[in-house]
């Protein structure tokens, strides 16, 4: 059987001590579970002010398969993941956040389940290395989508593997930190298939998360009420599913 291929999209701000590290657990995943035949890996710099731009420069001359985008200035995660989505050319897509958060073990793990089913979504095990704050955040905020939306997954904010084909036709209208949930929503509620994987994560060797800067909490307010709307009330006969788990090998 064909081995499917990956885009791996990547956005880093101020990450100039951890985008090397991310794109060595990035190949080292894909050596290691063997699934694709062939990959890019797409860096966003996302209007550093570090030498973040310069050092991924430097991982360009030396990786073909990658290619780097410079941003005049931050435009967010969501911004970096549609326009990701839009430029990439291969089977599957993949998000990996450039502050080397998650080992090359987790990556693996997802990895390996690319076309068990539509999406592969993958959950935080062990969530206590996070601060107490930032764990009860989340999970309110599962608790949140998983009851506005009749849906029961684990966790939102991973690193998802999605058919490109599904993903080039969704609607991707969130810019912010909520941009992960909005998709896997629409993609849920249009009846895809899904299949949850536990990982594993390590904390941030350099610098601190953006997450929870004001903006952003703003910014995921608003794109849960969007969604709500459109999902819930004027696309509720075309949101009318609720997805199928799958269950993983």
């Amino acid at each position: 059987m064909t081995k499917p291929t990956i885009s791996i999209i990547v956005p880093c701000l101020n990450e100039e001590k951890n985008i090397r590290g991310t794109v060595d657990a990035i190949k080292a995943a894909l050596v290691a579970s063997g699934r694709f035949s062939g990959h890019e890996i797409i860096i966003f710099n996302d209007g550093s002010t570090d030498s973040t731009g310069q050092v991924v420069d430097e991982i360009k001359k030396v990786e073909p398969s990658v290619r780097a985008v410079h941003n005049p200035k931050n435009m967010g995660f969501g911004y970096n993941y549609t326009e990701g989505v839009r430029l990439a050319a291969m089977e599957y897509i993949i998000m990996v956040p450039g502050d080397n958060e998650i080992p090359a073990e987790a990556i693996t793990r997802v990895f390996r389940l690319a076309g068990a089913a539509d999406v592969v979504i993958p959950y935080t095990a062990n969530q206590h290395v996070r601060p107490l704050a930032r764990q009860a955040i989340s999970l309110l905020f599962v608790s949140l989508i998983n009851t506005l939306f009749s849906l029961r997954l684990r966790y939102y904010n991973g690193t998802c593997v999605i058919k490109s084909a599904l993903l080039k036709r969704c609607p991707l209208k969130t810019w912010g930190f909520a941009y992960m949930a909005a998709i896997l929503v629409r993609l849920l509620r249009s009846g895809a298939t899904y299949v949850e994987v536990g990982v594993t994560i390590i904390p941030r060797a350099s610098g601190a998360s953006k997450a929870f800067a004001p903006r952003n909490v703003i910014s995921v307010a608003k794109a849960i009420l969007t969604l709500f709307w459109d999902v819930r009330i004027k696309g509720r006969a075309q949101y009318s599913m609720s997805g199928r788990r799958v269950t993983a090998a």
